[in-house]
């Protein structure tokens, strides 16, 4: 991972629900908004097929991730760091 902070790049934080793939984790990604028409609260979420290098996250773990050029047909985010 070169310099990520050269250029902006989104940032998630999220949990890591799969890493039995070698060098790819999936990620669960949730986020909770006002609903427009009934003003209630809804929680979304959402998986990321994530690229690790180094096989570092494991299930359960607290990630934070990042945007980046694509790795393969699905994998468009990289591993930024494990926050546990």
């Amino acid at each position: 991972m070169e310099d990520v902070t050269k250029k902006f790049k989104r940032k998630l934080d999220g949990i890591v629900v799969s890493d039995s793939s070698d060098k790819t984790a999936v990620v669960k990604v949730g986020r909770r908004f006002k609903h427009g028409k009934y003003s209630k609260f809804v929680n979304q979420s959402k998986k990321y097929h994530v690229h690790d290098a180094v096989n570092t996250a494991k299930v359960g773990d607290l990630v934070t991730i990042i945007e980046s050029a694509p790795h393969s047909k699905l994998k468009k985010w990289e591993l930024l760091s494990v926050n546990k």
